[in-house]
């Protein structure tokens, strides 16, 4: 009766692990043909989207999609948000409302709303749950509720080469230079500098480079060593596999 057990055990472990690799396969099937390119749009008819530009599978509320342009080589993460306007089917004139720069990236479950006008720089990279938003709610009527108030809008720029950590907000009218870095879960406002670091809610710059004297205050750490030039993806395969050659055997 043992031997039995064992063996109707066996089968019902070697039927799960089947049926686990169908729903794998078939869901990363499901992910390559829902993503959004340039060569597969779907429903979605972007005012520009540039080559080599993906939008994962599931995608987040996307409306507004002809006053949308995207940069060539851009990744949008699943679940990602990006609206143009405050509802969809509005006329909302002949210019762009939301740009995307090449190769920006926006992580997972991170949100782009533009009422108004909102450009994001070249090799801008965001975190997963960031939120960039042109409008906020106004409260200047005691007697009304928030949500029924007129909300404010006014512009957002985020310069090249950015980084905005997890859970950063970026509040309307916040102007960011290039190389900023905003820390996770910092809540933006105002104009920051080029090369400035800000963290916090409000955020404040925390650290700024200066030609002359570098970061200041200076880092903490030290810089990565870059790859050499010409070194290929297989060189560092096949040195990630010297390394492993030589360690220890400690069994």
């Amino acid at each position: 009766m043992p031997k039995n057990r064992n063996t109707f055990s066996s089968l019902a472990a070697w039927r799960r692990r089947v049926l686990a690799g169908a729903v794998q396969s078939g869901w990363r099937w499901v992910q390559r043909t829902g993503a959004v390119t340039a060569e597969s749009p779907g429903r979605l008819r972007f005012r520009s989207i540039g080559a080599g530009t993906r939008l994962a599978f599931p995608q987040g509320t996307v409306f507004g999609a002809p006053w949308i342009e995207l940069g060539e080589y851009c990744i949008i993460g699943e679940q990602v948000t990006l609206t143009a306007g405050m509802m969809p089917d509005l006329d909302l004139g002949p210019d762009p409302i939301l740009t995307l720069g090449n190769g920006v990236v926006l992580g997972r479950g991170s949100h782009v709303i533009a009422d108004t006008r909102v450009s994001i720089g070249s090799d801008t990279y965001c975190g997963p749950y960031v939120y960039i938003t042109s409008t906020n709610h106004s409260y200047d009527d005691p007697h009304q509720p928030v949500g029924k108030q007129w909300p404010r809008t006014d512009p957002v720029e985020i310069g090249p080469g950015c980084w905005l950590g997890t859970g950063a907000v970026i509040l309307p009218g916040a102007r960011l230079g290039r190389n900023v870095v905003v820390a996770a879960g910092a809540v933006v406002r105002g104009d920051v500098p080029d090369h400035a670091v800000v963290a916090g809610a409000p955020a404040r710059v925390v650290r700024r480079w200066d030609a002359e004297r570098g970061w200041q205050p200076p880092l903490r750490t030290p810089a990565p060593v870059p790859i050499p030039e010409g070194v290929t993806p297989d060189d560092l395969r096949a040195l990630a596999e010297l390394d492993l050659a030589l360690e220890p055997d400690e069994s």
